[in-house]
């Protein structure tokens, strides 16, 4: 019964924060909705014994929803409303529809799926992060392996592309050389 009114509450309050995020204009409330969200869904593995997924899911989701946030204060003008502009509505239409048939399917493939078995089913003798270690790192190695790799070509590739744009240091030149460089840079009246 626990368990019951628990998923239901969670369900809940994961629809009511994701739908803050699609629908607010302000980028700080969706943010903060989206953080929230990931931690509610979260609660879904805590309630299904997956303690492990648990903490991953709010370390790194919730963790790289923090560091959205922070890119989001410092980049964009939050005061504002972003005005969105709609050239085909037909996408929108589409999509929409392809949507609702997920989110059906995903509601009916538990009824009509009632044989299914575990692949790897719970044993008694390990925890739950040991049992994911011991598939990660038989079943799954290469795949894994490959994936750390590329994320590790992508933030090289990432800090390359970074310090292209680094050429000059504007902490090192004076304001002349500042203003008069021609990158579209307009000084503000009043302003340095």
């Amino acid at each position: 019964m626990f368990e019951a009114i628990a998923f239901y509450l969670f369900a809940a309050l994961t629809i009511v924060m994701f739908t803050i995020t699609v629908m607010t204009s302000q980028a700080l409330y969706a943010i903060t909705a989206m953080a929230a969200g990931m931690i509610f869904i979260s609660a879904f593995f805590f309630i299904l014994g997956a303690d492990f997924l648990g903490a991953i899911q709010i370390i790194v989701y919730t963790g790289a929803v923090m560091a959205l946030y922070a890119f989001g204060m410092m980049f964009f003008d939050t005061t504002r409303d972003v005005v969105e502009k709609r050239t085909n509505p037909q996408i929108v239409f589409v999509l929409g529809v392809l949507a609702a048939i997920m989110v059906v399917a995903i509601f009916v493939a538990p009824v009509v799926s009632n044989n299914i078995q575990a692949l790897y089913p719970i044993q008694e003798n390990i925890g739950n992060s040991q049992a994911v270690g011991m598939v990660l790192f038989t079943k799954y190695l290469v795949p894994f392996e490959l994936a750390a790799v590329m994320l590790l070509v992508a933030m090289i590739g990432g800090i390359v592309l970074a310090g292209k744009k680094m050429d000059k240091s504007l902490t090192l030149m004076n304001e002349e050389d500042i203003l008069s460089m021609d990158d579209g840079f307009e000084p503000q009246e009043g302003g340095h």
